[in-house]
């Protein structure tokens, strides 16, 4: 029998000794390897948590002691230990084990975590709250030194070791996030690393000096006031110290006797304490050791050569990165940006051939927008890539910094819409009610990677802030034969049907990779003689109303295809054209409208095809509705 078996819950590892906590690692890990291949999803952090993970459970008595992992996708190991390890073949599946900590899940999930440098903040509020209460158990936080580079982990850090409350930070070091880390937080963690050279010796010189008759003592009380100023001078941990934190390691993350001890002595001290740990990405698995960025996050895959099982095709990232570097390459004044996605956004050719010109600042979305709004200030071209659900944590910058000001920063929304298995956190279905509130900008959606080229020329030369957004992945199936130009808030009629042989006919306006899916329903509808005029959008803002108005007086029935949220997008937008333009009662006849969006809900993780359908966004539901409802 595995010991893995004889897992139910946390409280069974405290019965276990030092071997069998070693051999459960190693069966984890093969558990985790085995199942990630066949669901996808994030490996090398996982990986590399094991026994961090096995120690945390096993010297702290959870629930009942909080854990709240910052970002949570390395989280697997984890829900393996908390009574979930027969569910983990469903790991991010529909109606599966979530992909990050999700409080409806388990109770050992005590905070629902998916985007970076929460954790902090996160735990000393249920730390507080405890305090309140007049309750005795721990609260941790497990943050990653990536994740540490966000300004949100920094403020906490502030505030916490201000609280004097009881509080343990473990700070996950394993020198990557998703891209390699960059800045002044990641020096200064590789400074700390250096620590165990003077811990030896420091340890070598007291034990030495104590021996010594008389005087030995004396002599240690005058080195301990003279240790502390070297200190301040050649060791960075003082950070941490100088903010209120009592600062244990760094410590081998690997190994689980080691971080039992240093988590028992933990919990006899007072105030806020911050424990460094050292994990290798990928441990145990040598093709992730070796490449810990591509098993961040990664599909399905071979186990023996650690390839993906379907070929990774062109998809939109790469695309917008290679026109990026043929625009650049034009134009002296074009920089790119983004927040620790240089993979992950298709900028990684750009990167090479201009490095003067690449900015990566970590997981710091903010400082990234308003530095863009500086640059364009001063004459040049920003073009900014981060994922659309990230966008979300710099809103005030596009605002206050970027719209207010007029300035020629281009966003491109990496990620939008439904991105499927990550879940509530990535689901990029916010962005375009949220940038359309915003005055001053213009926001565009490409049919195909062709328009996506279209768009980034036509953007960097209109000298204002504007949004490109473009889904994970692909082009959809259906394929297009023109590309007009484009041409600021005018729309691209994709079908125009004269009405000739049909008695019922419906406009249909899509925007994005939706328009492929408008092209489908007009071919089935076709089958059934109901005609349509297909609408490409382009522009959200600025609708092409002349057109979108001509199109759904001459049909009387008005169909939006959105891969966004059913609150302020499109379907609003032209919801909102009717209702002014008075179309309603036109010739008494009703105009007949729907929406076809994402409704007002946090959309749960799954394929993007099985939540489709389940959300009639498929192309026979949309098909259904609207022959139900022609007239």
């Amino acid at each position: 029998m595995k010991i893995i078996d004889k897992i139910n819950e946390p409280s069974d590892l405290r019965k276990f000794n030092k071997e069998e906590k070693i051999e459960l690692a190693e069966e984890i890990r093969e558990l985790l390897i085995n199942t990630v291949s066949k669901t996808g999803g994030h490996l090398a952090s996982n990986l590399g948590v094991v026994e961090l993970t096995i120690a945390l459970h096993s010297s702290f008595d959870t629930p009942k002691d909080m854990i709240v992992w910052d970002v949570g996708h390395q989280t697997y190991v984890h829900k393996i230990l908390t009574g979930r390890k027969d569910k983990i073949d469903t790991l991010r599946k529909f109606n599966g084990l979530a992909g990050f900590p999700k409080t409806t899940e388990s109770e050992f999930d005590v905070f629902n975590t998916g985007h970076s440098s929460t954790s902090i903040s996160a735990a000393l509020g249920l730390a507080r709250a405890r305090d309140i209460k007049k309750e005795k158990n721990n609260v941790i936080a497990v943050i990653g030194d990536g994740a540490l580079t966000g300004g949100m982990a920094l403020e906490a850090l502030n505030d916490a070791g201000n609280s004097k409350t009881n509080l343990i930070v473990i700070l996950n070091d394993n020198e990557m996030s998703i891209s390699k880390n960059v800045g002044g937080i990641s020096a200064f963690l590789t400074r700390i690393r250096t620590r165990k050279l003077y811990n030896k010796s420091n340890r070598y010189i007291k034990n030495a000096v104590s021996h010594i008759p008389k005087i030995g003592n004396g002599i240690i009380r005058l080195v301990r006031r003279v240790k502390y100023g070297i200190k301040q001078l050649i060791i960075p941990n003082m950070f941490f110290e100088d903010l209120g934190f009592k600062y244990l390691g760094p410590v081998d993350g690997n190994n689980i006797n080691d971080l039992e001890e240093i988590f028992k002595k933990s919990k006899d001290l007072e105030g806020p304490i911050l424990i460094h740990v050292l994990t290798k990405k990928g441990k145990g698995y040598k093709i992730a050791e070796e490449n810990p960025d591509k098993f961040h996050s990664i599909s399905a895959f071979d186990v023996n050569t650690g390839n993906p099982i379907k070929k990774k095709k062109d998809d939109y990232s790469k695309v917008f990165g290679e026109k990026l570097l043929e625009l650049a390459k034009k134009d002296n004044k074009i920089v790119g940006i983004t927040a620790a996605m240089r993979d992950g956004t298709g900028m990684t050719k750009f990167a090479k051939e201009f490095p003067e010109k690449f900015f990566d600042v970590g997981i710091a979305e903010q400082h990234a927008l308003t530095m863009a709004a500086g640059m364009a200030k001063n004459g040049l071209k920003p073009i900014v890539s981060i994922y659309s659900s990230f966008y979300q944590r710099a809103y005030d910058q596009v605002i206050h910094d970027i719209c207010m000001q007029n300035l020629p920063v281009i966003m491109c929304v990496d990620r939008a819409g439904i991105v499927g298995n990550d879940g509530e956190t990535h689901q990029g279905l916010l962005d375009l009610a949220f940038f359309n509130l915003i005055p001053n900008i213009n926001i565009m959606a490409p049919k195909d990677y062709e328009e996506l080229n279209q768009m980034l020329e036509f953007a960097v030369n209109l000298n204002r802030p504007v949004v490109i957004r473009y889904p994970r992945g692909g082009e959809a199936n259906e394929k297009f034969e023109s590309h007009e130009d484009i041409v600021l808030g005018k729309c691209e009629k994709i079908r125009e049907n004269t009405f000739e042989n049909v008695e019922k006919y419906v406009t249909i306006i899509a925007i994005g990779n939706m328009v492929s899916r408008a092209l489908e329903v007009s071919k089935m509808l076709e089958k059934n003689m109901i005609g349509s005029e297909i609408i490409n959008a382009r522009f959200m803002k600025p609708l092409d109303k002349e057109e979108i108005l001509k199109s759904i007086q001459k049909t009387n029935m008005c169909v939006t295809i959105e891969d966004a949220g059913e609150i302020g997008g499109l379907g609003s937008q032209i919801k909102n054209l009717i209702i002014d333009s008075n179309l309603f009662d036109l010739d008494l006849r009703k105009i007949k409208f729907k929406s076809f969006a994402y409704p007002d809900k946090f959309i749960e993780h799954g394929s993007i095809s099985e939540l489709e359908e389940k959300y009639h966004m498929d192309t026979k539901s949309i098909c259904k509705y609207i022959e139900e409802n022609i007239e």
